[in-house]
């Protein structure tokens, strides 16, 4: 399921990239993934997806009582993919760094 902890796991990973590689700092979650979609780590579209999921992560820390369990269900069962499409990217990406 997509919750807090898994979309605080890919901001993680994010920002390994983006510091062991010395790409240029992001200045915010959404950044993150656009940046890695900027040096080919992910799809652009896919970054896109998931700076859209940023702002679902700031929801869940900063207004978790406005989220209905509905619209939960709703992101679990439209976004899971770009859960496993980042995850595949990733490893993609470590492959081709050998």
């Amino acid at each position: 399921m997509i919750d807090r902890d898994i979309v605080e796991a890919k901001f993680d990973i994010a920002n390994h990239i983006i510091a062991s590689e010395r790409f240029e700092r992001a200045e915010s979650y959404a950044e993150m993934f656009l940046t890695l979609a900027k040096h080919h780590v992910i799809s652009k579209e896919l970054a896109e997806n998931l700076a859209r999921m940023a702002g679902f992560r700031n929801l869940l820390v900063h207004r978790y009582w406005e989220v209905s369990v509905e619209y939960i269900m709703e992101i679990v069962e439209k976004n899971l993919k770009d859960v496993e499409d980042f995850m595949a990217g990733i490893e993609e990406y470590m492959e081709r760094k050998g």
